[in-house]
């Protein structure tokens, strides 16, 4: 069999920190403000939690970012779970997340197609058929070939950066909304601080903000096209976290300064009303575009990541190898395709949202997989070349472990349906790797008995 083709080294700081950052920033950001006030109700505590969470979020940067210099593979979670627990964890990790991200893919086009037809109301009433000449626009300019991909991630991080920065410094420039010492009504800031109410609305605000930053890891999966990923890879995702840090803060900084905390409260899309106050001619456009804009970069940054798990999965014998072709410019088309090609089967059959729900549960496993792998690789693989050692380890790395351990148990406790499905889709991983397991000894036996 001929070896495959190596995906292009083409890839660089620049780009790494792009995919950081279209890989998280989304509608989150420009929503979320307004669910923490009414779930804190005090302005203090929230830029609190955004900077207790982006601090989090930081120190599992830190130990991603040992694990990306030292396997510097396509595949991202995958390839840290299969080396530190076999196949058989790898095969788990490895299409939870190529289901995660089709499902992702999909529920982003959609939503997508909800900000364009506010802009645009004539398509509203093709919303599905949008979705999926979406992600077919987006699968043509990347099986063109790599560079294509990651000159379109740089223009459209660029863009998002630079409208969020027009409208945190506008609202700097206009005088600040009154604000009242009063906490506000059924918010854990007018709650018995030692009370089941209070923990309750604590954990899911931080859970909150986590979802928010969460895609801070979005280089790894695209480690084995970066020219120098001892290097990059770590200031990537550590400069990266870093700037997300600033800008949800900033965000919020802005919004707080601009409206009156009830307002921002009561608020489904506060981006939207404060940018009104400050631009009251077309900042709710404005405000659009940019969603819009931050769908389409994770739709971008996602159509990148989910055939590179393929390509992994396949060169490992956990699917067909075909999926690990790699095109002359760097494309695996072969795994572009069937991503693609699975995306839009999800929006045509409206299942995407059911996924959706698991992925809150399922992207846990990604996190705690890493964490433990790294303690894993630490103590039987020390000889490993570690370009970048995680700094403060054992303890940021058990910090971030044992964080996302009880996040997962308070995400079953808060949605059991969910959890329940993803631990039965988990389960039906096994009799399947089990099958491609005999398959590919059988395979292997025959091999070697036609050895002269």
């Amino acid at each position: 069999m001929d070896k495959p083709a190596p995906l292009a080294r083409i890839l660089g700081l620049g780009f790494g920190l792009a995919m950081v950052f279209g890989g998280t920033v989304g509608v989150g950001i420009l929503r979320l403000p307004g669910t923490l006030a009414a779930t804190l109700g005090d302005s203090r505590v929230i830029l609190v939690f955004w900077i207790v969470g982006g601090i989090y979020t930081l120190l599992g940067a830190v130990s991603v970012a040992e694990l990306a210099a030292m396997l510097p593979r396509a595949g991202g979670f995958y390839v840290y779970a299969r080396r530190a627990f076999g196949s058989g964890a790898g095969f788990v990790v490895g299409w939870s997340d190529w289901i995660n991200e089709v499902a992702a893919l999909a529920y982003g086009s959609i939503t997508a197609m909800t900000f364009l037809a506010a802009l645009w109301p004539a398509a509203a009433s093709c919303a599905r058929t949008g979705a999926v000449l979406i992600v077919a626009a987006f699968a043509a300019l990347h099986w063109v070939g790599l560079r294509l991909g990651s000159s379109l991630t740089r223009l459209i991080s660029l863009s998002i950066g630079l409208m969020m920065l027009i409208l945190v410094v506008a609202c700097f420039f206009v005088p600040p909304a009154a604000h009242t010492s009063a906490p506000l009504p059924l918010s854990a800031a007018a709650l018995p601080l030692l009370s089941m109410g209070t923990l309750a609305a604590l954990v899911s605000a931080m859970r909150n903000v986590l979802l928010t930053y969460d895609g801070w890891y979005s280089p790894i999966y695209l480690a084995e096209e970066n020219t120098h990923p001892g290097r990059t890879l770590p200031r990537a995702l550590i400069g990266g976290t870093l700037v997300l840090i600033v800008l949800y803060v900033s965000v919020n900084a802005a919004l707080l300064r601009v409206l009156p905390l009830s307002a921002l409260a009561s608020s489904d899309l506060p981006a939207a009303t404060a940018a009104r106050m400050v631009f009251p001619h077309g900042g709710g456009e404005l405000v659009t575009l940019i969603s819009l804009l931050t769908v389409l970069s994770l739709v971008n940054a996602t159509l990148l990541i989910t055939p590179r798990v393929l390509l992994a999965i396949g060169r490992d014998g956990l699917f067909t190898r075909k999926a690990a072709a790699v095109s002359a410019s760097g494309t695996p088309r072969l795994a572009l395709a069937v991503s693609s090609a699975a995306a839009i089967a999800l929006i045509l059959s409206g299942t995407f949202e059911q996924i959706i729900a698991l992925a809150t549960v399922l992207f846990l496993l990604n996190y705690i997989s890493a964490y433990a792998a790294l303690f894993v690789l630490r103590r039987r693989e020390p000889g490993l070349p570690r370009p970048y050692r995680a700094f403060g380890f054992p303890f940021t790395t058990a910090i971030v472990l044992v964080g996302s351990v009880l996040a997962l148990i308070a995400a079953a406790v808060e949605d059991p349906r969910s959890a329940l499905a993803a631990g039965l889709l988990l389960a039906a991983c096994a009799p399947i790797y089990v099958g491609i397991a005999r398959r590919r000894r059988r395979v292997a036996a025959s091999a070697a008995a036609e050895l002269p």
